[in-house]
């Protein structure tokens, strides 16, 4: 086995001091100023705090309002990521097959992933705006009633395809890429054996598939929970009546709209742990079914 042998010692840590510094100062800095925030109770101003030790945490676990926000979360992280790996998934194969012109279907399908959280909201509200947007004019021609900034159900729909529009060309990448990876062969010797279309499919290729949907599993479930903000921030503004407030935009809104800094702090850190968790939980049980070849 061949080993790298640096001329000095001190070299080693000269090449991964900038990656530690970045981690340091803009991961574990504000983490730690978050879980020492979540302690204090202060007033709006910042003149003065006192420690509370875990009342915060406890306030807010009690809070209907914090549980409706973490309720909405999880239908927003389920739909978004079966939407976006769905139908990249469904082009990743499509675009496989395309023989000629591969090169240009597939930047066209990559560019939407260049376009920034907030345009990305923008673009589709303009789209489906009740008193301006194209689509939303189609809509209520043809009798259907659409007002997403009255209607619930309809503002969590319309951020869902906002958030998954943005995330199905970074997932594309990766499956044409996983599909590329899979040899000829083995499609070949499956449809020497009569296995057909959809059957092949779901028996050879989406098997051979797993350590790649379980890594995007894992992309997409921190991109909804985290940077999907922009979007629902342009969208929806949280509305109507807290029907898109997910847990990282009632952390915005109760500390830098409320200014209720304590709350705030603490809910960061049940979403840091929320989050920590989940992805440990996939590692743990969710990869067990995941064959890596």
């Amino acid at each position: 086995m061949h080993t790298v042998a640096f001329p000095n010692k001190i070299l080693p840590y000269l090449l991964v001091a900038p990656q530690i510094i970045l981690t340091v100062v803009f991961f574990f800095w504000p983490a730690s100023q978050a879980i020492y925030q979540s302690t204090l109770r202060e007033d709006p101003f910042g003149l003065k705090s006192g420690f509370v030790g875990l009342a915060n945490f406890s306030a807010v676990l009690a809070d209907p309002n914090y549980l409706s926000s973490l309720q909405v979360t999880v239908v927003f992280i389920v739909l978004t990521a079966l939407v976006s790996m769905g139908v990249a998934l469904l082009l990743a194969t499509t675009a496989d097959k395309v023989v000629r012109g591969q090169t240009l279907y597939r930047t066209l399908l990559i560019w939407p992933y260049a376009v920034a959280p907030a345009v990305a909201g923008m673009l589709w509200l303009f789209m489906f705006n009740p008193a301006m947007g194209t689509l939303a004019y189609l809509l209520r021609r043809n009798g259907f009633g659409w007002d997403p900034l009255l209607n619930g159900d309809q503002a969590m729909a319309l951020i869902v395809v906002a958030a998954a529009w943005k995330q199905i060309s970074y997932n594309f990448l990766f499956f044409v890429a996983g599909l590329q990876a899979i040899p000829k062969s083995l499609i070949e010797a499956a449809s020497i054996d009569g296995a057909r279309g959809t059957r092949r499919f779901w028996t050879i290729v989406f098997p051979l598939l797993a350590p790649t949907t379980f890594f995007l599993l894992v992309v997409n479930t921190v991109y909804a929970f985290f940077d999907t903000f922009g979007i629902i921030h342009a969208v929806t503004g949280g509305g109507p009546a807290k029907a898109t407030e997910t847990l990282v935009y009632k952390v915005y809104n109760d500390g830098f709209v409320n200014l209720n800094l304590g709350s705030s702090a603490a809910q960061s850190v049940i979403l840091m742990i929320i989050v920590i968790a989940l992805t440990a939980f996939q590692f743990r049980f969710v990869e067990k079914r995941v064959h890596y070849g």
